[in-house]
């Protein structure tokens, strides 16, 4: 049996048995180190997407609006009347018609009179029909404007003479 002082002689090798025991000892404590390493690793990665996942958890659960928080809830308007709709579409048959059956002139819709949709979009024959019924061209809408300001906004020139007119009357 050779003893680790002997010289061990391999056809391109000359080591004593002290280094080949040596470097089987380092061998041996790389690859329990890689293990361990290895192990970490995955030990290290398990525990961070847990404490992620609680982390996550927790703030979640935080309301982001407290008892004391003012809260405001935007109303969404109504559905615009069948009446300031045959404005919109310039149909003055139909505006006619529904004057004719009953329609209220003053009624609001979406915030805004019938005279303020045709001074708005320039509906100048329909403005006529308005005020020669009893449209009152000075309301102001919801926003504060009168019928005046929306055809000047609009850029409604016939809309506006007929405004400007039916005022100095």
């Amino acid at each position: 049996m050779l003893k680790k002082t002997d010289l061990l002689k391999f056809s391109y090798l000359s080591v004593n048995a002290v280094t080949i025991d040596n470097l089987w000892s380092l061998f041996l404590y790389q690859l329990i180190i890689n293990q361990k390493l290895f192990i970490m690793k995955k030990t290290i990665l398990t525990v961070a997407v847990a404490f992620m996942f609680v982390a996550t958890g927790t703030f979640a659960n935080e309301s982001a609006i407290s008892a004391k928080d003012n809260v405001y809830i935007t109303a969404i308007p109504d559905e615009l009347s069948s009446f300031c709709k045959a404005i919109l579409n310039g149909d003055v048959d139909m505006v006619k018609k529904l004057i004719d059956l009953g329609e209220d002139v003053n009624k609001k819709s979406m915030g805004m009179a019938p005279v303020h949709f045709a001074a708005r979009y320039n509906k100048a024959e329909i403005l006529k029909l308005l005020i020669a019924n009893g449209a009152d061209f000075k309301k102001r809408c919801d926003k504060g404007y009168t019928p005046k300001k929306y055809a000047e906004l609009s850029n409604a020139k016939e809309a506006l003479e007929i405004l400007k007119t039916a005022m100095k009357k």
